[in-house]
């Protein structure tokens, strides 16, 4: 069987672009209980060796990177010179940049990902203490996010950190991605051709006396479309909006396809939002088939994406 554009089904970090990282830092260390991470700055141009659609760039940022059990949270600030990262901040915002995968080797990958359409946008050299390098592929349009290519020259064990508080939401591992889509079969299309996967059986709401979803407060049909792909880290979730008030139909109309949520599964998931006073609940309900539930949060300015927390039945 082909290996795929990329050779590897497995996302290895989630990447936010955030405009004061000192404070996403204590954001980030609460949610998962651990200390506070540092921030470090990357190298000048003669050792990262940045180009930015073919152009070599100054850009440097501030990181920090925290290993979970399933994925890498990557927490970048950057500088004013040109990069991918400071456009996307002007157009969407803080937020998440970006989901990266490890693989063998870039240079052996971007011909054929060219061949196949997808364009190199930006690459670098790592400045930090573990040699390798990125590349960042134009794949906005179609996967709704763009995704990075990571070569690491050692492997890196995960190297979680040891709580020093329970997380915020119970859990420190994150299950699941998801992006908001106006034509799922056309980004499954992409995201099977990277992963090589079939593309995922479509699944419906649900009967509404099965999901009790409330949007707001108030009870709707929330009618949609999803599909989900099963990698060995997280899920990926495609969701295509319906016509019916819900949370995925008004970010599709306030800000457009990309990413929507990251999910935490929990336990007792409405003993914690009784216990939880912190964040509003945007919405909530059952899944399509009855076998579990989920609560989206109001967590945007504080994690810059929406939080998810997840309860499943069985």
């Amino acid at each position: 069987m082909s290996p795929g554009l990329l050779g590897t089904k497995t996302v290895d970090q989630i990447a936010f672009v955030v405009e004061d990282i000192e404070k996403a830092s204590e954001n980030f260390a609460e949610l998962l209980g651990i200390p506070k991470p540092e921030w470090f700055l990357t190298g000048r141009h003669d050792h990262s060796q940045v180009f930015y659609k073919g152009e070599p760039s100054d850009t440097q940022s501030k990181l920090i990177f925290i290993d979970t059990a399933s994925v890498q949270i990557e927490l970048m600030e950057v500088n004013d010179e040109p990069s991918t990262m400071k456009d996307y901040l002007e157009a969407h915002g803080e937020g998440i940049h970006h989901i990266a995968f490890v693989i063998d080797k870039i240079s052996n990958r971007i011909d054929s990902l060219n061949e196949s359409g997808y364009e190199l946008l930006q690459s670098g050299e790592f400045t930090s203490d573990n040699k390798g390098r990125y590349a960042y592929l134009d794949t906005e349009e179609e996967c709704k996010t763009i995704i990075e290519l990571l070569e690491r020259e050692t492997a890196q064990p995960k190297q979680v950190k040891d709580l020093i508080a329970d997380p915020l939401f119970g859990s420190q591992t994150i299950t699941q991605i998801a992006l908001v889509v106006e034509d799922i079969d056309s980004a499954a299309e992409h995201y099977s051709r990277f992963l090589n996967m079939e593309t995922p059986k479509k699944i419906t709401e649900g009967p509404q006396d099965i999901t009790k979803v409330e949007y707001k407060g108030t009870p709707t049909k929330a009618d949609a479309t999803f599909m989900f792909f099963q990698t060995p880290t997280i899920e990926i979730e495609l969701i295509q909006p319906g016509k019916e008030p819900s949370a995925w139909k008004d970010h599709l109309t306030q800000y457009g396809e990309g990413v929507h949520h990251i999910s935490f599964e929990t336990d007792y998931l409405e003993d914690r939002l009784s216990a939880f006073e912190g964040y509003s609940v945007i919405q909530k309900g059952n899944f399509w088939n009855g076998n579990g539930r989920y609560a989206y949060l109001d967590t945007q300015d504080d994690f810059k994406v929406i939080i998810e927390l997840l309860e499943r039945s069985n």
